[in-house]
């Protein structure tokens, strides 16, 4: 699995964005000044071991700084950063801070001392300078280290950073070009060294490093980035960098693809444990925040009924899939609507929903900038998914001539014939697309995302009928479809949302203003 795989999964798993320094400043190690290099070694060890222990259920990653550790002395300084990359728990990256640039035979040498397994610091990636060029970077993220990967220097959280990467160069600053090139960078160490075990062939091989002092900075750099590129955003804390404006700046539209790196606010703390803890829960609101608002802004922007989607809400209404009325949820909420996509049960009611997914699809993100879908198969899980997959399929190729593989599973696996679990075009190393009707608390999804990873499958999006924009709790602000958004790393597509069908009923003859303040007062209860 390569590192920035390992960064998703494992920022997926336990929710977080907290990146762990390990720093072990001399000065804080309570140290005689007659000490000998053997005591300093133990004393930065057990320092680190100590945040370790504490820290590891809320840490993405662990940061050690080699510069405290080389300052220990000649004999014991690497030594004593190699005992502690192997006390970090097995399964949690280690990101060695070293910011090395050189080039050819030194920066291959450099490369083996970061990352050799037997004699070298067995770090899974690094930071480093960039302003070398591309051939001081391969050889960190290709070849034998192409499951490898690195921050570059984008624009850091020192004052003295505008003296260079704040330079503007032919319309843009050279900070800008930087981020740029990461993502040139990561295509091009894709092309000379594939990862056969990847379970992602787009996975980056770089990230950025870009202070949370500048939020402009961070804005500007995600926007040349893009949304796939992971920043390293150090500054927040003792450097006075506001997390807020940092997360609203660096995160991307899932919320994600954003480390937090924090050494001394988590060392110096009575408690490292509960301080990371508090940290990671800081860090969770503001991007829940960032989420909010901009969903808010879609909303306001966006609340208007494209035509497809007034054809989905008008035959789902004549259909019955859609009704008004009082309905008792399965969470005990009391709806002024309900939605069953289980009624869509005739040749021209399929046929209308096939023809509403795949024109939402293409009015998405989904389509890059060249008008080409980002996905090579649609995959409907079963057991409604399995038939929303094949309309989605036909429909594509029918109104927008897109040819997509299908594919599907069974709840229990076959042992005649073929045999297994998954039937249809081979998903193995492709781009898949997930077909559902709702997303309710996310837990299908979530299992159709695992299973396609096993199989080295690469999830890039999920696309379902109706988003009813609800928290999945008074006390939880986003909705389950942000959170699939959020955790997963990829965008949810709906053929309409509850600010559709709003408006809808605000210009619709067939409804009364009761009917319209009913679902708007759920709304302003209960929306995501």
């Amino acid at each position: 699995m390569c590192f920035f795989h390992q960064i998703t999964t494992r920022s997926q798993s336990i929710n977080s964005l907290l990146c762990i320094g390990l720093d072990p400043h001399l000065k804080e190690l309570s140290l005689p000044p007659t000490c000998t290099e053997e005591e300093r070694a133990e004393a930065a060890y057990q320092f680190c071991k100590r945040i370790i222990d504490a820290t590891h259920p809320h840490a993405v990653c662990y940061k050690p700084n080699a510069a405290f550790f080389e300052a220990i002395g000649t004999k014991l300084g690497c030594v004593t950063l190699r005992r502690v990359v192997d006390a970090i728990p097995d399964g949690i990256p280690v990101l060695l801070d070293v910011k090395r640039g050189d080039i050819g035979s030194t920066a291959a040498a450099y490369a083996d001392a970061c990352y050799d397994d037997t004699d070298g610091l067995k770090a899974d990636g690094v930071t480093l300078s960039p302003l070398m060029g591309w051939d001081s970077v391969q050889p960190f993220v290709t070849g034998k280290y192409a499951d490898k990967g690195a921050f570059v220097l984008c624009k850091t959280s020192n004052p003295g950073s505008n003296d260079l990467l704040a330079l503007t160069l032919q319309n843009t600053t050279l900070f800008e070009k930087i981020a740029h090139l990461a993502n040139e960078w990561s295509h091009k160490a894709q092309a000379q060294s594939p990862v056969s075990f990847d379970t992602s062939s787009s996975s980056p091989r770089l990230g950025l490093v870009v202070g949370a002092t500048d939020p402009q900075a961070l804005s500007a750099a995600r926007k040349a980035a893009g949304q796939d590129i992971w920043i390293l955003a150090p500054g927040v804390g003792a450097q006075g960098g506001d997390l807020d404006a940092a997360c609203k700046a660096g995160l991307n539209d899932q919320g994600s693809c954003m480390l937090i790196p924090v050494s001394r606010g988590v060392s110096r703390a009575s408690d490292p444990g509960a301080e990371a803890q508090k940290l990671k829960e800081g860090i969770n609101a503001a991007r829940s925040a960032v989420l909010s608002s901009k969903e808010e802004k879609s909303e306001q922007s966006g609340s208007g009924i494209a035509a497809y989607q007034k054809d989905f809400i008008e035959f789902s209404l004549k259909e019955g899939v859609l009704k008004f009325g009082s309905f008792v949820l399965k969470s005990g909420r009391t709806s002024p609507y309900f939605f069953n996509a289980g009624l869509f049960s005739s040749g021209s009611a399929l046929h209308k929903l096939g023809k509403s997914y795949a024109a939402s699809i293409m009015a998405s993100e989904l389509v890059d900038k060249d008008g080409k879908v980002t996905f090579d198969v649609v995959f409907g899980p079963a057991y409604k998914g399995i038939s929303l997959g094949a309309l989605v399929c036909a429909a594509l190729y029918n109104d927008f001539g897109v040819d997509t593989g299908f594919a599907y599973n069974r709840k229990e696996a076959k042992d005649h014939g073929e045999g297994g679990i998954l039937v249809g075009a081979s998903m193995v190393k492709k781009r898949v697309l997930i077909v559902d009707d709702v997303i309710s608390a996310g837990t299908a999804i979530r299992e159709s995302y695992a299973l396609l990873e096993k199989i080295e499958a690469t999830p890039v999006g999920v696309s379902i009928a109706l988003d009813r924009a609800e928290k999945r709790s008074l006390e939880d602000p986003l909705s389950a479809v942000q959170a699939v958004a959020r955790d997963l790393g990829i965008p949810v597509v709906s053929i309409a949302r509850l600010p559709q069908l709003q408006e809808y009923l605000r210009v619709s003859p067939d409804y009364d203003e009761d009917v319209l303040k009913l679902v708007t007062e759920y709304r302003s209860k209960y929306g995501g």
